[in-house]
């Protein structure tokens, strides 16, 4: 089944984890949509430079550090996910609390780790 998918500080660069977690996971046949810094295409998604109020989204993946992710808390909840994964480097206590609050999952993982063993 499908979990449309926010890559939360998508990259252009191919030797980026956030630029790699698209391709797999369009490779997955996931619904991608993804925001960075940079607009420009990434296997056929889109990276939008703003803030857009995507609907039905299920994670949010991120790859921005702690620091980068305050300014984006609103539009996390917002977007009411089932769940936000926190890949290596972004964990954050502070935002683990307010998504609790909010009765939203979360994960410290590895969004490529989940993908190739099938446990995404």
């Amino acid at each position: 089944m499908s979990k449309k998918t926010l890559v939360l500080g998508a990259s252009l660069k191919p030797n980026r984890y956030s630029n790699y977690a698209v391709q797999k996971l369009v490779a997955n046949k996931h619904e991608v949509v993804a925001f960075g810094l940079k607009k420009g295409v990434v296997s056929g998604v889109e990276i939008d430079t703003e803030l857009l109020p995507y609907n039905n989204i299920d994670t949010v993946t991120l790859y921005l550090n702690p620091k980068r992710q305050k300014e984006y808390y609103d539009y996390i909840i917002s977007l009411k996910p089932k769940r936000v994964i926190f890949n290596p480097g972004t964990e954050n206590p502070e935002l683990y609390n307010i998504l609790s609050e909010n009765n939203i999952l979360f994960e410290a993982a590895c969004t490529l780790v989940l993908l190739s063993t099938k446990q995404y």
